[in-house]
């Protein structure tokens, strides 16, 4: 038998900050995946594929998940599936039982077909994660395609919320978002210089 192992790892914003401006923030000129254009980018892919900066994530959304657990969190591929393999690996760590699921961008031709995958069933709780929310244009996608395959989708958590719309759009198709960190937090402003610039 496996014998289950009490994770010590705690949520630390201060330390998941320095992580993204270490590892994730990088200046320069940049085309987003809403179309704009914008002096700085956030490849939070380096903190979620690192063990420290996963570990972080995680510990910082189960945090965020306690007061109303899902049965199941996942996102759109890929950059939500280190996050949800993450969140749902730290949970079993500390012996809760979350589900995992995968949001495809487009319906497979082949195999089942499915544009959500994973050991989830319709009717099921589940929050969708997010590396960066924009537009939230994105967020709102997977949100649709989890409904779609029967998931009760409410909620959003992001690593960082670049402050761009993400919050208002999903506000207003009732959805409540919650980003760990700010562009504020990091000390950068929506145009790419320092808060207060």
């Amino acid at each position: 038998p496996i014998s289950l192992m009490t994770s010590t790892i705690t949520y630390d914003a201060t330390r998941l900050i320095e992580l993204v401006k270490q590892h994730a923030l990088d200046f320069g000129q940049f085309t987003l995946a809403s179309g704009e254009t914008a002096s700085f980018y956030l490849d939070c892919r380096k903190l979620t594929l690192n063990g420290e900066g996963a570990n972080l994530i995680a510990a910082g959304m189960l945090d965020l998940l306690q007061d109303d657990m899902p049965e199941a969190v996942g996102g759109m591929a890929i950059g939500a599936d280190p996050i949800t393999a993450a969140i749902i690996t730290l949970a079993w760590q500390r012996g809760q039982t979350l589900g995992g699921f995968i949001v495809r961008k487009e319906s497979k031709s082949h195999g089942t077909g499915r544009r959500v995958e994973g050991p989830v069933s319709p009717g099921q709780t589940a929050v969708v994660v997010e590396d960066v929310a924009t537009s939230g244009g994105s967020c709102l996608a997977a949100v649709n395609a989890a409904r779609e395959f029967g998931l009760v989708v409410n909620r959003v958590l992001a690593i960082v919320d670049r402050q761009a719309g993400a919050a208002t759009l999903l506000a207003a198709a009732g959805i409540q978002f919650q980003p760990l960190l700010t562009l504020e937090q990091l000390g950068v402003n929506a145009t790419g210089g320092p808060t207060g610039a």
